[in-house]
């Protein structure tokens, strides 16, 4: 039958008289590996498949500013993300990608100024044909910029907050007047809230964050009042979102309230335009389980729906993670999953063509005022102590953080919060999806280190030194005045300077920092249950048999500043009963054998989330036993594929420990029991 009935038309709906849709959200992946071909190819394909921004991974040495040849880059390179130390590599990362057409996204924080210039010069040289202020008055994306949340979370951070303040500050001032729609910072809750945040404190510590960024751009002299508005509408911010997706969507609305009291009464911004909360989004990463990684889909689309359901708090931009991620990298395959599970919410179902379903609720409007409420208390305490930077100093927020998170692995531990498949319904069918785990993942190419090195190599063969050395002098010339960075940093880019170099010299102006860890003083188990007290009784036991009490060197090698892991370990196995020695992020081999030898410990557990396992694992085994330690236990916990776990064990760790081993308390039971072992005792 090919004719209509009018019934029928009533039942599927005339298209003609559907609601105009609102248009849709920048869709992004989050993506970057091995080489900068290999990214180029992934984006270009992405794009092909209906992705409308680029959003890009960089690795670690890349985003501590390092060169590939640097003793710590050793292992990271092209692990995490694109490895990009020169403008030659930033050329092959956006190869045939129009850049003046483009809504790029870059997470990149302490060396954003350097990354924003390369991709500046990048597109200019793309433009030959056009002058340079007009090609970047056509750029139009973001770099994440948020320095704070460095000290508090992920820990990419290089210099002192006073310094770091003005790089960003100096970047906010050029983009304004050269960039205008370039978003220079995305204040960035995403990590506070896998560093164990609540909601309030989410809001409140990314509020604290983005009035010290205006509150430095302001002083600094170098914005009018007649455009300091136009800074705070390039202000955007790039969060998380839970699977608790009605408290999440409330959050965002607590924010879209907050955000427009503050800079209407702080900073006196009249129009509204410039006052609008203007957000990014990747839903949750922390809630990824092993276990069952099926589950992790339908976490995922109730994560998205938070930021997009409510349409006055939506976000401008939503990159969602694969189903894998706490397996390993993503495939190509993984990450259309995940696009197509926002393509499908935009353009199959009517979620765009209504306005905000939510207006007038009883229940939405009493829980947002309840975030409102406690935010704005949080506020008040860090604003009293100074602001944000004077709380990173004094290692408050870290400690909140730390302690609010270790509440949460208790609650899970204890079954008071329900992770389907990990701590209840376990019971499985075998998954087809993960039949073979080392082909459910993708891995980064093992070549990719050489080929970084030999790049660079090549690239200081070509270049003119004297340009190079002349760009860096101006550069170190600039940092010890006020002036603009950013213009100088340019220079360095078109002369042909490296990623380490532009790093390296403003280190040896500015320093380095190294963040409170927080776990000192952080609260850990309030009370202790049968199952901790009963290892506590074990280590207490194993020490009086040994005559001193047990010590465990909790150790981050490499450039991983994914401490959460690290810190909730430190914390519980204090509450067991160790002696915890733990001394923070970004440590090489050689300093945590330092530091296994000097506090004499009995076991080391080393923290790696980002897949340098194979490269600096036996670095420190091999240290251990070189200074005579070899009878000291190693164990290994973050996210280890299951053949390396087996090499690893094979070479003589005591033990693995992958996110699918979410029992602290029973991991230190474990621990007890291998420094027993390791000691000879029955």
């Amino acid at each position: 039958m090919t004719d209509t009935t009018p019934s029928e038309h009533g039942r599927s709906g005339d298209q003609s008289s559907r609601p105009v849709k609102d248009r849709p959200w920048v869709m992004r992946t989050y993506a970057g590996h091995s080489t900068a071909e290999a990214s180029n190819q992934l984006y270009r394909n992405n794009l092909a498949k209906g992705q409308t921004g680029l959003s890009v991974a960089f690795d670690l040495p890349t985003q501590t500013g390092y060169d590939p040849d640097s003793t710590l880059a050793r292992g990271e390179v092209g692990k995490v993300g694109v490895p990009i130390m020169h403008m030659g590599e930033m050329r092959k990362l956006f190869d045939q990608i129009p850049l003046t057409e483009m809504n790029t996204s870059m997470t990149i924080n302490a060396t954003a100024m350097w990354l924003l210039a390369m991709y500046q010069v990048a597109a200019e040289e793309q433009n030959p044909g056009m002058d340079p202020t007009e090609v970047a008055a056509k750029l139009a994306g973001t770099t994440q910029n948020d320095i704070i949340k460095e000290y508090l979370s992920r820990g990419t951070y290089v210099f002192p907050p006073e310094h770091s303040l003005r790089l960003i500050s100096d970047m906010i001032a050029y983009t304004v007047h050269q960039i205008p729609k370039w978003n220079p910072i995305n204040i960035c809750s995403y990590h506070l809230q896998e560093a164990g945040a609540t909601p309030v404190q989410e809001i409140a510590y990314a509020m604290c964050t983005a009035i010290s960024v205006l509150d430095q751009v302001k002083a600094s002299g170098q914005v009018s009042e007649e455009d300091f508005g136009k800074v705070v509408g390039r202000i955007s911010f790039f969060v998380n979102a839970g699977v608790r997706f009605v408290e999440e969507m409330c959050k965002m609305r607590a924010f879209v309230e907050l955000w427009d009291e503050i800079t209407r009464e702080r900073y006196g911004v009249e129009d509204p335009k410039m006052r609008r909360f203007r957000y990014g989004v990747q839903v949750n990463s922390l809630g990824l389980t092993e276990a069952q990684p099926e589950n992790n889909v339908q976490r995922i689309v109730l994560e998205m729906l938070a930021v997009t359901l409510s349409k006055s708090a939506r976000a401008r931009a939503v990159q969602l993670p694969a189903w894998n991620e706490a397996l390993g990298l993503p495939r190509p395959w993984d990450q259309q999953w995940s696009l197509r599970l926002q393509q499908v919410l935009a353009f199959e179902s009517d979620l765009l063509e209504y306005g905000d379903i939510f207006d007038g609720s009883p229940v939405i409007e009493a829980k947002v005022a309840e975030l409102v409420a406690g935010a704005k208390d949080e506020i008040d305490r860090v604003q009293a102590m100074g602001g944000a930077i004077a709380a990173v100093d004094t290692g408050y927020m870290k400690s909140e953080l730390v302690s609010s998170h270790a509440r949460r692995r208790g609650a899970i531990e204890a079954g008071d919060e329900v992770i389907v498949g990990v701590n209840k319904f376990t019971t499985t069918e075998p998954s087809p999806l993960t039949a073979d785990l080392d082909g459910a993942i993708m891995v980064a190419d093992p070549r990719a280190e050489e080929a970084a090195k030999g790049s660079l190599e090549a690239w200081k063969s070509e270049r003119d030194e004297t340009a190079v050395s002349e760009a860096l002098a101006g550069l170190a010339a600039a940092a010890k005045t006020d002036a603009n960075l950013m213009e100088a940093t340019l220079a360095a880019a078109r002369a042909g300077a490296t990623t380490g170099e532009w790093a390296g010299t403003l280190r040896e102006v500015f320093g380095e920092f190294r963040a409170p860890t927080g776990v000192s003083g952080a609260v850990g188990a309030a009370e202790a249950g049968a199952e901790l007290a009963a290892v506590r009784d074990r280590v207490k036991a194993t020490g009086d048999e040994l005559g001193v009490k047990l010590r465990m060197l909790v150790g981050k090698p490499g450039l991983d500043g994914h401490s959460n892991g690290a810190e909730q370990v430190a914390v519980r196995a204090r509450d067991a009963g160790f002696e915890v020695i733990y001394q923070g992020i970004r440590l090489t081999p050689e300093q945590i054998v330092a530091a296994a030898v000097a506090e004499d410990v009995h076991v080391v557990g080393l923290s790696i989330l980002s897949g340098s396992h194979m490269s600096l694992v036996p670095s420190v085994v091999a240290g251990l036993r070189e200074a005579g330690l070899g009878d000291i236990p190693v164990i290994v916990g973050g996210i280890v594929p299951e053949s390396d776990a087996k090499t690893l064990l094979e070479s003589g760790v005591a033990a693995v420990y992958t996110p699918k081993d979410f029992s602290l308390t029973e991991i230190m039971a474990d621990i007890v029991e291998v420094v027993r072992k390791a000691n000879s005792l029955s």
